[in-house]
């Protein structure tokens, strides 16, 4: 547990002539308690200190002290002989052989005392056994607590507590990391990543551009043996995630589990994949998602379509479904810490600590991603302006509102926010937020709009970040995130037409 060192370097003994030289020139036994070779140089302290002594005679290593306090006792007797110039050079070889020993009984020494003195009167134990007491405390009374459920109607809101039963348990985030910003920065690092192999698809786009997307087939399905039938789950990462990021891949698994094929909507540009046209992709433009829902659907038109979006993939969702209504194959939508107000949500990612967190990283993502497109880009764009953006509210003043034909970038804002078309959703839509996630604050939520529309639910948790809501020890598995898309995606593809008249 201890280690103890001698100030001193090489042998007490050694010089630069070498061990037992005669042109050694030593002061032994200096009034300050060290010992002094060559040139003054300190080689140990208190080898004549009697407390030290004392010390060494504490019964801390049986015989091995008695032996090492022999050989103290020598060096102390030599060395109170000057003449005698043997016995102290004898005095010095047997206090070297004892110095492993020394480091030994010392390391043995302080730790006993550490444990008399921290744990011998209780003292200590009691503060650690109150500590972790209160601490356990203030988690179950203040971070472990039931989510709230708002729903507009109550036949959606009886669905999801009988077949989504993990609305109703409470949400236990993992204790030694609940905090939002601690949450939402671990994620990516402790959860495992599941092995998924996909099967890429480039598809064209109406503009001539491609679209990419990441297939899970899943024809070892035990379940769903007929690919015709086999439901399709439909994901879209978040503002610059794909297919490869942990939620992506847990939700992958989670989907192969039951027996359905996943496939991963990639936004332009940020796959690999090269851009063919100055396009990149929004929050607000859902062109690129029903050209991708209609190839789906026409490729499976027998097998049930489900989607799920995290992030901005779940904001381009939601303001899919407003625009579309009942005219989408949808059966059911699952959304993931979406930003429901972006003025508040980029407001909240411009405060200092935040903006150091996440807006610059999210900022340099987003120019990575303009920067490898460069060629066909700078033929519409000022790249280099763009590049000199600080914030994601510059970006989008410098870039995507502008490829997307807004006139202000506090336009395209206005029109990204989901907030404003949750009255119009026609499929049955369960949103996953957290109050404490600082990319969509919670006095942002749409908990009015959700109240008037019988087709939307609004899940609330106290703590989980973005994207991240950590449960267990070690939150290396799945997260309540996980549990809830499990439960919800089985419900409305197996028991979905129980929703059909809400």
């Amino acid at each position: 547990m201890f280690a103890f060192l001698l100030p001193g370097a090489g042998l007490p003994w050694e010089d630069e002539q070498g061990v037992g030289s005669e042109h050694r020139e030593q002061d032994w036994g200096d009034n300050d308690g060290w010992v002094r070779g060559r040139g003054g140089r300190a080689l140990g302290w208190g080898m004549m200190n009697p407390a030290w002594l004392k010390m060494l005679k504490a019964p801390c290593a049986g015989s091995a002290g008695s032996g090492l306090y022999h050989g103290m006792s020598l060096l102390q007797n030599a060395l109170s002989c000057p003449s005698k110039r043997g016995n102290r050079d004898l005095a010095m070889i047997a206090l070297a052989f004892n110095l492993n020993v020394l480091t030994r009984d010392l390391s043995l020494y302080l730790e006993n005392q550490v444990k008399v003195g921290l744990f011998g009167s209780g003292v200590g134990l009691s503060l650690v056994l109150g500590f972790s007491a209160a601490y356990a405390c203030y988690y179950l009374i203040s971070v472990a607590k039931k989510p709230q459920l708002i729903a507009g109607g109550k036949k959606f809101c009886q669905f999801l507590r009988e077949q989504c039963p993990v609305v109703s348990e409470t949400y236990y985030p993992t204790f030694w990391c609940w905090e939002s910003r601690v949450q939402t920065l671990l994620r990516p690092f402790v959860t495992a990543k599941p092995w998924v192999s996909y099967r890429n698809e480039l598809i064209k786009a109406a503009d001539g551009g491609q679209i990419s997307l990441d297939w899970c087939d899943n024809d070892e399905s035990a379940t769903r043996p007929d690919p015709a039938t086999r439901p399709t789950v439909l994901l879209l990462p978040g503002l610059t995630g794909t297919s490869r990021e942990s939620y992506i891949l847990h939700m992958v698994q989670q989907s192969r589990e039951l027996g359905y094929r996943s496939v991963v909507f990639n936004n332009r540009g940020v796959s690999g994949e090269r851009l063919l046209t100055p396009r990149t992709y929004c929050a607000a433009n859902t062109e690129d998602l029903e050209t991708v829902i209609k190839h789906i659907q026409s490729t499976n038109p027998a097998a049930p379509l489900m989607a799920a979006g995290v992030s901005m993939g779940g904001m381009m969702l939601a303001n899919y479904l407003g625009r579309k209504g009942r005219e989408t194959c949808l059966c059911g939508v699952v959304v993931f810490s979406a930003g429901w107000d972006v003025f508040e949500c980029t407001a909240s990612l411009e405060k200092p600590l935040d903006r150091f967190l996440f807006n610059s990283y999210l900022t340099s993502c987003l120019q990575a991603s303009v920067d490898r497109h460069r060629p066909i880009l700078e033929k519409l764009f000022d790249i280099d302006y763009v590049m000199k953006a600080k914030t994601v509210r510059q970006f989008d003043e410098r870039f995507t509102s502008i490829m997307f034909g807004y006139p202000t970038n506090e336009d395209y804002y206005r029109d990204a926010s989901p907030i404003h078309k949750l009255k119009s959703v026609q499929v049955p839509m369960l949103c996953l937020n957290a109050a404490d996630d600082v990319f969509s604050p919670n006095h942002a939520f749409p908990v009015e709009a959700v109240k008037q529309n019988p087709n939307v639910a609004l899940l609330i948790t106290d703590h989980g970040g973005h994207i991240g809501f950590l449960e267990g020890v070690w939150p290396w598995r799945s997260t309540y995130m996980d549990r809830v898309f499990r439960q919800f995606a089985k419900a409305v593809i197996e028991q979905g037409s129980c929703l059909q008249d809400l």
